[in-house]
């Protein structure tokens, strides 16, 4: 099978989807591999390892739509990758379906077949884990005066203490976010729905992190207190209330920081919009809203790393079997299908989008 790699456009976004490594098990084998100029050169992997590791580099993003079966990257499709999409082509990404309707139309449109990567994980994205960790940091710097911030220390120093940080969500990204944050001598106060979660975190981290029930009557109360809200909840998109509201909102300290990790516009957090890195803030209510939706970005060697790694074995299985028989194969990689030549199979995204869809099993007999 001949396999592109993609370098991505996205704002800030310097990751790769394979690294030299993969594409040498995949040479190996026999597989083809195209990797367009640069795509991990900010990642800390140029074009000479790629080229080491038996792949071919092309300068066009066209070349490979071109003539690679298999295309793959870390984030969505974009508006300018549209036209190039060949039929019956296989793409593997980052899709985001149900959040993109523009993208859908145009991946049934080609007819091309298109796996949703985030979807298809058995133990969680690296992605998530480097999210909440970096969006720890990241509203740390936020708290400081030079950058806005209320001017607060999150440790504290002897005789002040540390800042009141709040973390929404107990999965894997709130996890990795309280880790940090913990290390760091902040107080913590993680919320979640599950006592399983709660119950695992009193145990997994130190003292200076304490759990309770998530619901809105709880932030409210508690959230005039806090320096710092990371939101880890991954909000339904088709409900239209808000797990805090614009008048919450109201209610906290000036200078105080909310990290939208989960970056669902319109979810859990009424007044989050997407940025970038380039503007990676903004204020409302004269609190620092942190809003870039491709945190990860900002430490491509290790994210890359990771990913590649955790993706590997649906690349190298669609390529070895054909893209058919792997997903058979695979109740994880069949769970992202999201186009299969010309058909919606992303259950999500008919329901958000109110499109016709059918599931992957029916199509794949």
């Amino acid at each position: 099978m001949k396999i592109g790699v993609l370098k991505e456009v996205k704002s800030g976004e310097s990751r790769v989807v394979l690294t030299p490594n993969e594409v040498k098990q995949l040479s190996r084998k026999g597989h083809s591999v195209l990797v367009e100029k640069d795509a991990g050169l900010q990642a800390g992997f140029p074009d000479p390892s790629y080229l080491k590791a038996g792949a071919e580099i092309v300068q066009r993003a066209k070349e490979i739509f071109d003539q690679a079966d298999l295309v793959v990257k870390v984030k969505e499709v974009s508006p300018e990758e549209y036209s190039l999409l060949q039929p019956g082509q296989i793409v593997f990404s980052c899709l985001h379906p149900a959040a993109n309707k523009e993208e859908v139309d145009a991946l049934l449109e080609k007819e091309v077949v298109a796996i949703t990567a985030e979807d298809t994980h058995r133990f969680g994205s690296p992605n998530c884990e480097v999210a909440g960790k970096l969006g720890a940091l990241m509203g740390i710097q936020y708290l400081l005066t030079p950058n806005g911030g209320s001017g607060k220390l999150v440790g504290g120093i002897g005789g002040v203490p540390g800042i009141q940080a709040l973390v929404l969500g107990g999965g894997i990204v709130g996890k990795s976010a309280v880790d940090v944050l913990a290390s760091l001598r902040a107080q913590v106060r993680l919320l979640d729905i599950n006592i399983g979660v709660l119950r695992e975190a009193q145990f997994l981290f130190p003292k200076n992190v304490t759990t309770g029930f998530s619901n809105q009557e709880t932030i409210r109360e508690i959230l005039p207190n806090m320096d710092l809200v990371i939101n880890c909840v991954k909000w339904p998109k088709q409900r239209t209330d808000h797990l805090i509201t614009r008048d919450m909102i109201s209610t906290m300290q000036k200078g105080s920081v909310i990290v939208d990790i989960s970056a669902d516009v319109g979810g859990a957090i009424e007044t989050y919009r997407p940025t970038t890195f380039e503007e990676p803030i903004y204020t409302v209510e004269g609190v620092i809203h942190f809003g870039v939706d491709n945190i990860p970005g900002a430490v491509p060697n290790t994210a890359s790393i990771a990913y590649a790694a955790s993706v590997f074995p649906y690349i190298q299985s669609i390529a070895d079997k054909g893209v058919e028989q792997a997903l058979r194969d695979d109740e994880y990689l069949r769970g992202g299908l999201t186009i299969y030549k010309g058909k919606l199979t992303h259950e999500e995204t008919g329901l958000v989008q109110k499109r016709q869809w059918v599931k992957p099993e029916e199509l794949l007999k």
